[in-house]
């Protein structure tokens, strides 16, 4: 075979390498998705600190640590007994990191939205100093609570301050502020939620659900299918149980993922199709569990919401 044959030749074969199913491997590989716990889980798992109150909140870095969670999420208010005794939070988020846990929000800006704007600028001290505690400890995000909004409130007026927040996070503590919503304040569903961030009309406006108060507050889950899991800062996790009646359920009542009544492999379905790629993240307050070894709480916490991830198939 002459030269001119050989090239003709090679690229010839080239170009079908390049067509055909066996010269699929020479092109770049699809990216695969992300998994996490191992592989059982498209999303880092998290502890939230209320799941094992009693513990101090260096017992709890440690505790979920070992236990194996990805993630942990403290509340303000153990950050400022923390520093009261001499801790230092930059050095704790250190000790964090290095533990293997990242902190992808903390709870969080308490009485921020108050419906005038002179209470709104006295909250500011209090907004702010939160948010350094949460920017010290290397959190993403950090829940701003409508705790005063007022009844009824003002949407316009509460986007408005929301957008406010979240400037301000952003632009002096490089720390993203995510709206929350309770059945036991005013601002209550997932819909009132995202209907304030929306009009927040800003690129980093979140919202952080909580199943169980999508389920209390009788707003429901459908809304998952209509929502882009971008709008998701974190995604709260737990089951409600079968009594007492919903209208009296209250948070001491949340139980283990799958321990309860709530449809929560349709739930993640859902949440896997809204493509939300940030945390779960294990948030129960309840005092039978605080009295139980809380290394084994932390550890059934993560076994069981893998188990129902695992039953979702997501």
């Amino acid at each position: 075979m002459n030269r001119r044959k050989f090239l003709g030749a090679g690229a010839a074969a080239g170009l079908a390498g390049v067509l055909s199913p066996a010269g699929a491997s020479a092109q770049k590989p699809v990216n695969k998705e992300k998994r996490y716990q191992g592989g059982a889980s498209p999303w880092p798992i998290c502890l939230d600190t209320a799941t094992i109150r009693p513990a101090t909140l260096t017992e709890k870095v440690t505790i979920a640590a070992k236990a194996g969670y990805d993630a942990i999420e403290p509340w303000d208010g153990e950050l400022e007994e923390y520093v009261k005794k001499g801790g230092n939070l930059k050095e704790l988020g250190k000790k964090i990191k290095d533990l293997g846990l990242f902190v992808p929000s903390v709870i969080g800006l308490w009485n921020a939205l108050p419906p005038t704007r002179e209470a709104f600028d006295q909250s500011l001290t209090d907004t702010r100093r939160r948010m350094q505690m949460a920017a010290d400890i290397g959190a993403a995000h950090i829940q701003t609570i409508p705790n005063t909004v007022g009844e009824p409130f003002d949407p316009k007026w509460v986007a408005q301050r929301y957008k406010e927040i979240i400037e301000i996070g952003l632009t002096d503590y490089n720390i993203a502020p995510a709206l929350v919503f309770v059945k036991y304040f005013p601002l209550k569903t997932l819909g009132q939620a995202m209907a304030i961030a929306m009009d927040a009309n800003h690129p980093k406006a979140m919202v952080i659900p909580d199943v169980y108060h999508m389920y209390i507050s009788e707003g429901g889950f459908e809304a998952l299918k209509m929502v882009n899991g971008n709008a998701f800062a974190i995604f709260q996790f737990n089951d409600a149980p079968a009594t007492p009646a919903l209208p009296v359920l209250e948070d001491k009542h949340r139980v283990y993922p799958g321990d309860g009544i709530l449809p929560l492999t349709d739930i993640l379905k859902d949440l896997k199709a809204s493509g939300f790629k940030k945390c779960i993240s294990l948030e129960m307050y309840n005092p039978e569990y605080w009295k139980q070894d809380l290394q084994t709480v932390a550890a059934t916490g993560l076994r069981k919401t893998l188990a129902v991830i695992q039953k979702a198939g997501v």
